[in-house]
């Protein structure tokens, strides 16, 4: 079985912070979304990955290589404009030739791994019988299920209906970005029209295998799914990821300092008269001085907090906090600085991008 990442996304809703970096790069306890895809594949037994490569792809290809530090190996398959799921299926059929894949997009996050789903979906296509599914997707119960694609699933299991965002759903059933198909899924592909949005839709493909008599199964998501491509379910994703932190001290934490509950202080950072309240992780090289950092905060490498107080953030490498009174529920870019003007007369300057967002008190 083969893998199929999508990282070519522009990442708009994030900006500023995807201006300059590509959205499947950001971190999530210090270690880039896409990461974490890569090595749910390696866990499940999967050694040749596809990586679908946009606007952002030379960062990308730097940041993975050729995927042997995961232990797989890596295939870039470049994507012109971001025209759709099933596109991306459709432009890496070289790649995948007749191969069973999982597609796996490159900005969500799963505490669920994929080995499980991997061997489900391996022991079906293996049953005899005429039954074997063809395709099989996760799904995740959701509250709103208006704001998703919606699968209708019949009694013993099988996805008979795909309806995307609809105003009366079949189910409260979303789908999550995985997927797992066989090869007929290159004939569905080449089959669709595009919507009218101007995209060829992965639910137009798996619906034109339902309409074609094949058999979709679907797997209910155990544990939470998160899209990442919005600062807040970021922050989420942070927390629940730093939840099962393994503390670790590799750092240098002076007598002054206080560190408490599940906290990750990395090689080269240094923590001077200052109170570290997990569950948090400090990057390598970092400094943190006579400041108080508390949960669900990742403080990327290289980074200097210095008087400053903070929770519930993401800061970026190479960035500085210095005398901030109180900051949560931040993301911040890398080498950006922070910082409070003693100049007269006292007044708020800002140098600001394209789509950036502040909130004051």
């Amino acid at each position: 079985m083969k893998g199929l990442i999508l990282s070519g996304g522009a990442g708009t809703r994030l900006r500023p912070i995807t201006h300059t970096s590509a959205k499947q790069l950001v971190p999530i306890a210090n270690k880039p979304i896409l990461f974490y895809g890569i090595e749910a594949m390696a866990a499940a037994g999967i050694r040749e990955i596809g990586i679908i490569i946009g606007e952002t792809g030379p960062e990308i290809r730097a940041a993975v290589g050729d995927g042997s530090r995961f232990g797989v190996a890596v295939t870039y398959i470049p994507q012109d404009a971001p025209l759709g799921l099933a596109h991306c299926v459709l432009i890496a059929r070289d790649f995948l030739g007749d191969d069973d894949f999982v597609m796996y997009l490159g900005d969500n996050m799963l505490e669920q791994g994929l080995a499980g789903l991997v061997g489900q979906f391996q022991a079906a296509r293996s049953a005899s019988g005429g039954t074997e599914p063809t395709a099989q997707i996760l799904l995740c119960t959701v509250e709103d299920p208006r704001q998703f694609g919606v699968a209708e699933v019949a009694a013993d299991g099988r996805v008979v209906r795909l309806v995307e965002k609809p105003e009366h759903p079949p189910s409260n059933l979303a789908l999550v970005g995985v997927y797992l198909f066989d090869k007929t899924i290159h004939e569905a592909v080449r089959s669709i029209a595009p919507s009218a949005r101007g995209e060829l839709e992965i639910t137009d493909a798996i619906q034109w295998l339902v309409d074609a008599g094949r058999t979709v199964h679907h797997t209910v998501l155990d544990g939470w799914w998160l899209d990442t491509g919005k600062k807040d379910p970021l922050l989420e994703c942070n927390r629940l990821v730093l939840e099962v932190l393994e503390p670790r001290n590799e750092g240098d934490v002076d007598a002054a300092s206080q560190i408490e509950g599940r906290v990750v202080i990395e090689p080269g950072a240094s923590i001077r008269s200052s109170r570290i309240r997990g569950p948090v992780v400090i990057g390598a090289g970092s400094v943190v001085e006579h400041s108080y950092i508390g949960p669900y905060t990742s403080l990327g490498r290289r980074c200097s907090v210095v008087r400053s107080e903070m929770e519930h953030s993401v800061i970026l490498d190479g960035s500085s906090v210095t005398d901030i009174h109180r900051m949560t529920d931040s993301l911040i870019g890398r080498d950006v600085e922070v910082a409070r003007s003693e100049r007269k007369p006292r007044a708020l300057r800002l140098m600001l991008g394209d789509d950036s967002k502040v909130e004051l008190d």
